[in-house]
């Protein structure tokens, strides 16, 4: 069984980080390409940043380059988000996914956590 178990989110004031993370099992981790996405209330899921399985191969929306970090421990099936000097419009339901990344649509999600930056 599938299952991707976000954790980390909360409350945090502007400018503070916070560290999220996606604990997967029910397939083999390492042969996945992950990534996290995030939504707010009436706006589509977009992404915001991607690992190969690997972890050779990175990318994060321009909105967050350089405040977020993606990264993946292969060997505890594990992955983050670390976010720094987070703004106000940071937040939003995060979402982690992983995408078999040799075709047959194979994708899975997460349930999300909840971030909320706010003073």
């Amino acid at each position: 069984q599938v299952q991707l178990v976000e954790s980390g989110g909360g409350l945090v004031q502007p400018g503070g980080s916070l560290r999220l993370s996606c604990a997967a099992s029910g397939f083999t981790f390492s042969s996945y390409d992950m990534s996290w996405w995030r939504q707010t209330p009436g706006k589509e899921r977009e992404l915001v940043a991607d690992i190969s399985g690997a972890g050779g191969s990175i990318g994060h929306t321009d909105s967050v380059e350089g405040r977020f970090t993606i990264s993946r421990d292969n060997s505890k099936n594990m992955l983050y988000l670390q976010m720094n000097n987070l703004l106000s419009e940071d937040t939003a339901v995060y979402y982690c996914k992983a995408r078999w990344p040799y075709g047959l649509g194979l994708e899975y999600w997460g349930q999300g956590t909840q971030v909320t930056v706010s003073s």
